[in-house]
């Protein structure tokens, strides 16, 4: 029995890598395929290194020349190696071979896997830190289907040696994972950073497939990312699934509405609709090559300082439902979703937002953190091609409020004049006064109390949908006002 002295506190005993090789090496029926391209066979090596890997190792590969690597998983379509797709080949190739090559009469209990990343690490010039696609396909029993896991991660660290050693490590975390915490992927997700910091790598999408997986939702792991602290950002598609934010992004004019969406009411979709039709009238703005972003912050899916996952799922698949793109961010100042776009794309961009968002952008309060204070955050949100599409507002007395009458702080003035003059800021003139008065929050207070006549402030069909999935808890007032 181990001994505790007086004073001891619980802790979490985090298992070595070598522990964690070993406990798979030494699971005879555990048995499977390894193919690294990018950085080095840096996961294999935690294998080999732990001892036994003969019980575990059928095969490591890495076809580092780009005709090899065609000739084996085959030509991808727009000639790039470090994708998804290419990814996703290669699983799919060392899985058919080692159920090709080994007979399941001779090896009847084993369960089969194939491991794989496709990376590029740092380049010479030390501009472009790189990235990867990581993934596992994998049985828990001999007789089951094979169940999933591909993540994107990008690189933080400014040496290839030291990439290396991380992905090698992740690659240990993710297997082990797979394989013993299969059934809390919150947990799995976390236990991916063991004997990691997360200054080391990033990780900006994942997603879980196979009949372990079957109850999660892709879009809940996303959160997880986001409130992890494993990237600043998530994105998921209409369909429900995370995509990766680049795939979306790159090269792309963007749009992008902020909001708490819950739920979407009529005078979100008439900013979205009133700033695009403006958007796609801008010098250079294709609108084939133009992406709309719907934007939720954390710290609006805060519920009495938790978040409320249920509520997130809420909007997400509202959101969905409608056709948007969501993207879930930690960026509190709009200058840092600004930032995260610009990494992606050197397009014109543009912000939709309502009259006391603006103020509160030219609010000092929100950048004493900065040593330029507000006049460094504006420097980062307005020195690329951005404008500001202003949708209107009531005051208090019912007045219409635009860029034109609103009030900043007298400091701010002259500043606020600056942006105005130089077309940085633009009013949404055809908007609908009909609807001014709609208001997420009354919406939201109506649904939960079982009101009526909600659903007029919404646009077509989305009540319908909120209704039809019990959204925003319609489902145990609807009930509750029946009995």
């Amino acid at each position: 029995m181990e001994i505790t002295l007086k004073g001891d506190r619980e802790f979490e005993d985090i298992p070595s890598l070598k522990t964690k090789a070993l406990r798979i090496n030494l699971n005879e029926n555990i048995y499977g395929t390894f193919a690294e391209i990018g950085a080095g066979q840096e996961t294999v090596r935690q294998f080999f290194r732990a001892g036994g890997g003969s019980n575990t190792i059928a095969k490591a590969m890495s076809a580092y020349d780009k005709d090899f690597s065609d000739a084996i998983y085959g030509a991808e379509e727009d000639g790039r190696y470090v994708t998804e797709a290419r990814l996703r080949k290669m699983l799919s190739h060392e899985i058919n071979l080692i159920e090709e090559r080994l007979s399941r009469d001779k090896h009847p209990n084993k369960m089969f896997f194939s491991y794989a990343n496709t990376v590029t690490t740092i380049d010479f010039a030390k501009q472009y830190k790189g990235h990867g696609w990581v993934g596992i396909r994998y049985q828990i029993d001999q007789d089951k289907p094979y169940n999933e896991i591909i993540l994107h991660l990008r690189f933080r660290e400014n040496d290839a040696r030291l990439q290396q050693e991380t992905l090698g490590i992740l690659g240990t975390n993710l297997i082990y994972g797979a394989y013993y915490k299969y059934n809390e992927p919150k947990k799995l997700l976390r236990y991916l950073y063991d004997h990691l910091d997360q200054d080391q790598i990033e990780i900006d999408t994942i997603n879980f497939s196979g009949p372990v997986f079957e109850n999660v939702d892709n879009r809940l792991m996303s959160l997880q990312l986001v409130k992890n602290n494993m990237t600043d950002a998530v994105m998921f598609a209409p369909d429900g699934n995370n995509v990766l934010p680049a795939k979306i992004l790159y090269k792309k004019n963007i749009l992008a509405l902020r909001g708490s969406f819950r739920p979407v009411t009529k005078v979100n979709i008439d900013m979205f609709q009133k700033s695009y039709d403006m958007f796609i009238k801008e010098n250079k703005v294709d609108p084939n090559n133009t992406q709309v972003v719907f934007e939720i912050t954390l710290s609006n899916l805060r519920a009495e300082g938790e978040i409320d996952e249920q509520d997130f799922m809420d909007r997400a698949r509202l959101l969905c439902s409608l056709g948007h793109t969501v993207l879930i961010s930690n960026f509190q100042e709009y200058y840092k979703l600004v930032e995260y776009f610009s990494q992606y794309s050197k397009n014109r961009m543009g912000l939709s937002m309502g009259v006391n968002n603006l103020v509160d952008i030219f609010d000092e309060k929100y950048y004493r953190h900065l040593s330029g204070g507000i006049l460094e955050a504006f420097g980062k949100l307005f020195f690329k091609d951005l404008r500001v599409y202003l949708y209107p507002m009531l005051n208090e007395d019912a007045a219409i409020m635009d860029s034109e009458t609103l009030k900043v702080h007298p400091r701010m003035k002259e500043l606020y004049k600056f942006f105005k003059y130089n077309g940085k800021v633009v009013d949404i003139t055809d908007f609908d006064p009909s609807i001014l008065t709609i208001f997420s929050r009354s919406v939201l207070k109506s649904i939960t109390d079982g009101d009526e006549g909600w659903e007029e402030m919404l646009p077509p069909g989305v009540s319908k949908i909120i209704k039809e999935k019990r959204l925003f808890g319609y489902e145990a007032k609807e009930v509750i006002r029946n009995q």
